[in-house]
């Protein structure tokens, strides 16, 4: 799920309209500057590190214009020759001129770490005038949800409508958000229209987390789906210049949104986009992963979006010398989620009391499985997802799986990248510490989501797309593939072997590993200090992406590894592990990485030695037996976890080392098992946390492995 502002936050180029506002009364302006004066400063300015962005700069009407392929122009003001204020939002822009007096650089004051570079002449682009109007949309039910509808006045012919629901307000939509989150659907010309959903900023109605879905035999029933369906309904007949079709797009919640508009569609409805949607909370998308929940975003998450009925900021608070508190200790020295609760200084939330009262995968949270509805491909969808998506990852992939059965018309359609939650709107070619030498966001959005929307809502031709598209990481190439996995992927079985080797050939002597889990001393999930999730600073954006040497020493930690790669090795498809392993306690958590560690001497010196994961999970032991229900693990008694590990596209290099690790805690994001079985471990009491002794088992009948979708060599 996502936060509007910070997901913008997270865009490249940083987009000058969302910089905080610097005080400028006290500056006074110099008379206006000439027109030769401004010309020098004319140009293109990119970031070396990221060619693909930048602003242009250029003289209209006398003034100095800034604009980007995501910001509408903007005029500046000038301070002096070389400093100019941007007129309403409060940062200001340095140039430094070059000796011939040419502008060579320019920097902004909310970015002094950056300085954009002149490359060229200015590139003059393309912006629509959307005018904007505000609307109340009566549902079935009497309840009115609050749209805005920006419609381009520049363009007379009939335009098809795109819809983006959500729960995260929609006062901030017009014409320049357009562009700035979505500039090419904003550019080649919708009737686009944004929705807050009930009980969320100024619709009515009350609020429900991913509500269920209702029966819709019943007329008087209301869901997210009925919603959508009488949002559609309504603007066909009351907004002018439509072309009758209806498109509908989101990102995470609005994601799920969008998902759900295709369940019992509007005919209106042509096509749908769901992007990182989460299609089931408990299974493994926001709140579990196969039965453990993630404490720290259960806990923000839910105290940011239901204090009220917008949206408010989480704080751990300060330590006595005045510094934000680590969100490691902050969950560690409360315990369990309910006490969580009782500390949080807020009333007992609706979704807080789902987590306390429903731990196990009851109707409380399959009603909410949207997978369990996706029996027909009802209109075209284009599932979008990432491979390092911190939030979301299961869900895209999982509607694909669902839906591909189904496809007898071929409009059924995933894209994966190696982008964290929602990072295909940027046009970074960055992540983290990861390089992929082009900003593949941009080319997904105008060459797969841009040609999608534009041939099943306009009729245009150029989307000839095959079924899916994956970034290959490693080798960084986009690929294209008629089915996923690809029918030449062959899974295989990647064998944990003694003596912390990893073989892919079975053995028949029984090998061991243990270590002891101390729910006391848990290993961390990422770097500290932790953040609020969406707090000042938060690391967690790029958290799956962090090097994974900060624990891999750890004695809770079991490691086994292959050799030194002599060829390249390519994953591409789903990856499951198979695991046997017992506990001396009577509960467990098993977590199960796949890492590619880089040569020590790689060409990048901050990835030498690097240890980044391609794939983990979690999953909880009580729920071995069946997910509905939590059962006591025997101590001593040898049990298979056997669980996916999610979708890869990966080439691991040669001079490269696959890794495997293997432990039981990975916290806060996931609360601690106790390792000793309590009936609700959200009301789990401080004696109950006890050590254990975890021994993973291979070779022989207990052959743990990982089954690894290897591709046939070039």
């Amino acid at each position: 799920m996502i936060q509007r502002r910070l997901f913008l936050a997270g865009l490249f180029p940083v987009l000058i309209c969302f910089m905080p506002s610097l005080a400028l009364a006290a500056q006074q302006l110099t008379p206006a500057a000439s027109a030769a004066q401004l010309d020098v400063l004319a140009g293109h300015y990119t970031d070396p590190s990221e060619p693909a962005g930048g602003f242009d700069f250029y003289i209209q009407d006398g003034k100095l214009i800034v604009e980007s392929a995501r910001m509408v122009p903007l005029e500046l003001s000038p301070i002096s020759k070389t400093l100019f204020s941007v007129d309403g939002i409060g940062t200001t822009a340095t140039f430094t001129l070059d000796s011939s007096g040419r502008g060579a650089s320019v920097s902004l004051s909310d970015q002094p770490s950056i300085v954009y570079v002149r490359t060229g002449e200015p590139i003059r682009h393309v912006f629509h005038d959307y005018v904007r109007t505000d609307v109340m949309i009566p549902m079935r039910d009497g309840v009115k949800l609050r749209a805005v509808i920006l419609k381009p006045a520049d363009i007379t012919t009939a335009l098809p409508i795109l819809i983006e629901r959500t729960p995260y307000g929609v006062d901030g939509t017009t014409g320049a958000s357009f562009f700035a989150l979505r500039p090419e659907l904003a550019r080649d010309g919708y009737i686009y229209v944004g929705e807050d959903i009930r009980g969320r900023f100024k619709s009515q109605g009350k609020f429900v987390m991913a509500r269920p879905l209702a029966d819709h035999h019943d007329p008087s029933a209301i869901d997210e789906s009925t919603d959508a369906f009488d949002t559609v309904a309504w603007l066909i007949k009351n907004v002018p210049g439509s072309n009758g079709r209806v498109g509908v797009v989101g990102t995470s919640y609005p994601g799920f949104l969008a998902m759900m508009a295709g369940i019992d569609p509007n005919p209106a409805v042509k096509a749908i986009s769901p992007q990182a949607p989460m299609i089931d909370v408990w299974m493994g998308d926001d709140f579990f992963h196969n039965g453990a929940f993630r404490q720290t975003y259960g806990y923000d998450y839910v105290l940011g979006m239901e204090t009220n009925r917008k949206r408010v900021a989480v704080d751990y608070g300060n330590d006595a010398n005045g510094q934000p508190v680590d969100g490691f200790d902050y969950f560690l020295e409360r315990g369990s989620f309910a006490q969580d609760v009782k500390q949080s200084s807020s009333k007992l939330l609706p979704t807080w009391k789902l987590f306390l009262e429903h731990p196990a995968y009851d109707s409380a949270w399959s009603s909410r499985g949207v997978e369990h509805e996706l029996n027909s491909v009802t209109v075209p969808t284009l599932s979008v997802g990432g491979y390092y998506d911190q939030e979301d990852m299961y869900g895209p992939q999982e509607e694909y799986e669902k839906l591909e059965p189904h496809d007898t018309h071929h409009e059924n359609f995933l894209v994966l990248g190696p982008w964290r939650h929602g990072y295909w709107s940027s046009s970074s070619s960055h992540l983290g510490n990861l390089d992929y030498g082009e900003p593949i966001g941009t080319e997904f959005r105008k060459q797969i989501e841009a040609k999608f929307f534009a041939h099943y809502l306009k009729g245009e031709p150029g989307f000839d797309f095959a079924d899916t598209a994956s970034f290959q990481t490693g080798s960084n190439t986009w690929k294209y593939y008629a089915h996923f996995p690809p029918a030449e992927s062959r899974p295989t079985s990647l064998h944990l072997a003694g003596a912390g080797m990893l073989s892919w050939n079975a053995s028949t002597a029984q090998a061991t590993a243990s270590y002891v889990s101390d729910p006391s001393d848990p290993v961390p999930y990422r770097h500290r200090p932790i953040q609020p999730t969406y707090g000042t600073g938060s690391q967690w954006y790029n958290w799956l992406t962090e090097d994974q040497g900060f624990v891999t020493g750890r004695k809770d930690v079991a490691v086994w590894k292959l050799p030194v790669l002599t060829h390249d090795l390519t994953f591409t498809g789903e990856v499951v592990a198979d695991i046997f392993a017992s506990t001396t306690g009577s509960d467990n958590d098993m977590v199960v990485k796949l890492i590619d560690q880089y040569p020590a001497d790689d060409p990048d010196p901050k990835m030498r030695g690097y240890q980044l994961i391609t794939n983990a999970e979690i999953f909880r032991g009580r729920y071995l037996s069946g997910f509905d229900h939590a059962n006591a693990l025997t101590p001593g008694t040898i049990y298979e976890y056997k669980f996916s590990l999610h979708d890869i596209d990966h080439v691991f290099r040669a001079g490269h080392i696959v890794m495997v690790e293997i432990q039981s805690t990975w916290f806060p994001l996931y609360d601690r098992n106790p390792q000793t079985f309590v009936p609700n471990i959200m009301n789990a009491k401080p004696d109950d946390y006890k050590s254990a002794t975890i021994t993973i088992y291979s070779g022989r009948s207990h052959d743990s492995d990982l089954e690894v979708p290897v591709m046939p060599a070039p």
